[in-house]
């Protein structure tokens, strides 16, 4: 009988954000590829886990990110693992405030017997989302793997990008405003109903979208003052949020009433009693703002088609380091971190 205990194995909750994951890069990941000594002034590495690693080149910042994607199924409603897998890279950069895409790399692990029909529907899709995000597929690579030893397809996109200001998720300071870009667990929601098969509202739809245009009007409404970005996907906007708290040091009221959360996902939360706050999402960013300047960039956020919905939802504070509070209006309760997501594979 093998001696290994659940420590000492890899788990789901390991690669679906929140603490496990934080903890798993931290004492394996962070040990193997740590530098000694440390980077010298002009990089940002892995021990920054951020969304992406820099480079200062000259007066600007080469910004890399990479990203696999394994998401059951393929193809859901808003999207497919496609579209997801460009979307995704393209947003890590823009969260570091490159939103000039230099460019992306696609490698492709096929099973045999995946259908042929499927990947051509899926490689139109990523070539629509690159359009989208002003970005081309410069390399790749493409893997055949024996029936069963994979899930159908797993697709890896790496992407590089410049900007002139690079943004931290660690910048936020008390008194900034939180806003988020939009309505909050459509990715997660519609990707569990697809996958149980559930028949629920026909107008649930992933949110999955390319966000460096928009992230480009928020950060020029006001230079400087966007002081930390963050898209939540894996574990939700409560995962982002208290990563971002717990880095930057400072506390974050959320106001309950402010979060926007379309009906239809409200609903299905309610149904299958998930916290909205828990749900991934693929088209949304949570950016830490200047009380001064919180108007100006909500007002350029929402005339961005991606950003209508756009919402302050929330306050650091000097209060309670690392914790996240939501506000109900009521009375205030702490907004738990998930320890995995709950619905796994998720991107």
């Amino acid at each position: 009988m093998s001696s290994l205990t659940t420590d000492d194995r890899i788990l789901l909750k390991h690669g679906a954000g929140g603490r496990a994951m934080r903890r798993l890069i931290e004492e394996a990941f962070l040990h193997a590829f740590e530098t000694d000594p440390a980077a010298p002034a002009g990089w940002l590495g892995v021990a920054a886990m951020d969304d992406g690693g820099a480079v200062r080149i000259g007066d600007r910042w080469l910004v890399m990110t990479t990203d696999s994607h394994v998401i059951q199924p393929a193809f859901f409603r808003g999207g497919d693992i496609g579209r997801l897998a460009v979307c995704g890279t393209v947003n890590d950069l823009a969260m570091m405030g490159a939103t000039d895409i230099l460019g992306l790399t696609c490698s492709v692990i096929l099973e045999e017997g995946f259908p042929r029909a499927d990947l051509q529907r899926i490689l139109a899709s990523m070539r629509e989302a690159c359009l989208e995000a002003s970005a081309v597929v410069l390399t790749g690579d493409t893997k055949v793997m024996g029936k069963g030893e994979i899930d159908g397809i797993v697709i890896n996109t790496t992407a590089a990008g410049l900007t002139d200001h690079l943004v931290r998720d660690a910048g936020l300071r008390p008194g900034d405003r939180i806003i988020v870009t939009g309505t909050l667990g459509g990715h997660g929601m519609a990707v569990m109903a697809d996958r149980h098969g559930l028949d629920l509202d026909a107008d649930l739809q992933s949110d999955v979208a390319p966000l460096n245009g928009l992230v480009c009007a928020a950060l020029r409404a006001a230079r400087g003052a966007v002081t930390a970005m963050k898209d939540p996907t894996r574990g939700g906007a409560a995962s982002a949020l208290h990563e971002m708290a717990a880095k930057s040091g400072v506390g974050i009221v959320l106001d309950e009433a402010a979060l926007p959360v379309r009906p239809c996902v409200r609903g299905v939360a309610e149904l299958v009693g998930i916290d909205p706050l828990l749900v991934a999402n693929e088209g949304k960013a949570l950016i830490g703002v200047r009380p001064d300047a919180a108007g100006l960039v909500l007002a350029a956020v929402r005339a961005h088609a991606r950003g209508r919905d756009a919402a302050i939802v929330g306050t650091c504070t000097d209060d309670h380091p690392g914790m996240v509070i939501l506000d109900t209006g009521f009375g205030r309760r702490l907004v738990a971190e998930p320890e995995g997501e709950l619905l796994p594979r998720i991107c």
